[in-house]
């Protein structure tokens, strides 16, 4: 399976461009938030993903409201709005839990993950999605080594054992990648990175 992940993409249209050009050979798209700019034409850019005609998951970053995505993600057949959800393609499960990105535990991100946790089968392959990183990684480290990641998602990697997670939200770390345990965590950026599976 090959996804096109991309983060922080801001309604950039030099960055939408690149994104449907690599789209083309991808299987399916994963936007980990922040697709907008505080919410402006949030349709508009959902209507340029959804006329790529491949599957999209979106969850919304700290630029998105929830609801407001989830009302405008219904208005098209092939992008789903997958906030605190999971999507299953075969043995490969999405867990995705948007917004946020300011905190370093989140409480209910844990409840949620327990639970996803619960109903996998034997032999799923966990690909994690939040619009913030973890804790202490490279991926949440700012220029000046501040580490302002959260350490539910760490907890979540250590629980879930995803073979992907993607994440997005500091600018600083667009690209950046990091290995944990067998996990392999990326920022992918907001012209996107394909990522085989």
């Amino acid at each position: 399976m090959k996804i096109l992940a991309f983060a922080d993409t801001h309604g950039n249209k030099k960055d939408l461009k690149k994104l449907e050009k690599k789209s083309k050979d991808a299987d399916i798209l994963v936007c980990v938030g922040d697709l907008t700019w505080f919410g402006k034409d949030l349709e508009k850019l959902l209507r340029r993903l959804a006329k790529i005609g491949k599957i999209v998951l979106m969850i919304q970053g700290n630029h998105e409201e929830g609801e407001n995505l989830q009302k405008k993600c219904s208005k098209f057949k092939n992008i789903r709005y997958v906030h605190r959800k999971s999507f299953r393609m075969g043995n490969k499960v999405f867990f995705a839990y948007g917004g946020g990105g300011f905190s370093t535990t989140d409480k209910r991100f844990e409840t949620c993950y327990k639970a996803f946790k619960k109903k996998l089968k034997k032999g799923d392959e966990v690909i994690l999605i939040t619009h913030g990183p973890p804790y202490k990684t490279k991926l949440d480290k700012l220029y000046g080594g501040e580490y302002v990641g959260n350490k539910s998602y760490n907890k979540a990697i250590k629980s879930l054992n995803p073979i992907l997670y993607i994440c997005g939200h500091i600018h600083d770390t667009f690209k950046k990648k990091e290995v944990i345990g067998k996990t392999l965590v990326i920022n992918p950026g907001p012209d996107g990175e394909i990522l085989k599976i």
